[in-house]
């Protein structure tokens, strides 16, 4: 087993791959199609503007083979902008275009009197599929650390893994569908919980 973590200029490479060292995983960066070789399983991190995020995600020549990866339904992690690029789109960036894996744009928390945004902290999710087997050895209502003022909101309902209460506003959480799993929270920033996602994200090689 060998996870690769795809370093493109816009992720937070070093938690992530601090994250799976927790595990003992064999963890390493990779920039480029010719280092998939060895690789098991696949992640996509991201932080920071989308329209950037998917410029550079481009620009690094991975984009086909992110897509070939997940026709070929092999061990797949997005997490946050990583899980955002994996829609059609973007509110914040109407211009670019995202990976179009599943159908849906991503869209912004609207204002509501004493709702901060970004939406930044702890947070309960609400599996919607509680019997996957992202959510083995997990609470009901797992609590993971969230980032961000964007959502994909998702057409394909049946792939959404968890909802998120914030305010008064509900959000997709995460998607899941054979092995690919996508989290708007950060698993390698919410301890035992997150560690124990990215356990089970390992499990599904």
């Amino acid at each position: 087993m060998k996870i690769g973590i795809i370093d493109y200029g816009a992720g937070n490479l070093q938690s992530v791959l601090n994250a799976f060292h927790a595990l003992e995983a064999d963890a390493v960066l990779i920039t480029s199609p010719e280092e998939l070789t060895d690789i098991t399983h696949l992640v996509l991190p991201g932080q920071g503007e989308f329209g950037d995020c998917a410029r550079k995600l481009e620009a690094s020549g991975m984009t086909g083979s992110i897509k070939d990866w997940i026709t070929a339904d092999k061990p797949f992690l997005g997490i946050c902008v990583g899980y955002q690029l994996l829609f059609e789109g973007s509110d914040e960036s109407p211009e670019t275009p995202g990976l179009g894996i599943f159908k849906g744009q991503n869209v912004r928390f609207e204002q509501e009197p004493g709702l901060k945004i970004p939406h930044m902290g702890w947070n309960a999710v609400k599996p919607t599929h509680p019997d996957h087997p992202m959510w083995n050895g997990l609470d009901q209502l797992p609590y993971f650390y969230y980032v961000h003022s964007y959502f994909p909101k998702a057409e394909e309902k049946e792939w959404i893994a968890c909802t998120t209460e914030y305010g008064s506003q509900i959000f997709d959480g995460a998607v899941a569908r054979g092995k690919l799993i996508a989290t708007q929270f950060h698993p390698e920033k919410s301890q035992h919980a997150g560690l124990q996602l990215l356990k089970n994200f390992l499990a599904l090689g």
